[in-house]
């Protein structure tokens, strides 16, 4: 074996970890302040809005047999002279809004 051969195949496999590397993280959690600013985005369409908080870390969330990953999270907003105060739950790997309901 000669050195250029080992060189194709260290080349090969460097590429091939690449490759791997790149598949492994399209798997990755969408960020806390990108759910929170597309929650904040949806809000401000009805109505400008007084505050809002997220968990920066995940947490388990089962309903029924599925689990994942949530983040949870809130807004608050005047409706007239009413403070109405709202948490959400959205999926920690896609950001999807999986419930938006209201704190009484």
């Amino acid at each position: 074996m000669n050195w250029k051969d080992v060189t194709v195949g260290a080349v090969v496999g460097l590429a091939a970890g690449i490759i791997i590397s790149q598949g492994t993280s399209c798997t990755s959690s969408v960020s806390a302040e990108k759910v929170l600013q597309d929650v904040k985005n949806q809000f401000k369409k009805r109505s400008s809005i007084d505050g809002s908080w997220i968990q920066m870390k995940p947490e388990d969330h089962q309903i029924l047999a599925v689990k994942n990953q949530v983040y949870r999270g809130g807004i608050s907003r005047h409706h007239g002279n009413e403070l109405e105060q709202f948490e959400f739950i959205a999926d920690a790997k896609t950001g999807t809004i999986m419930d938006v309901y209201k704190i009484k």
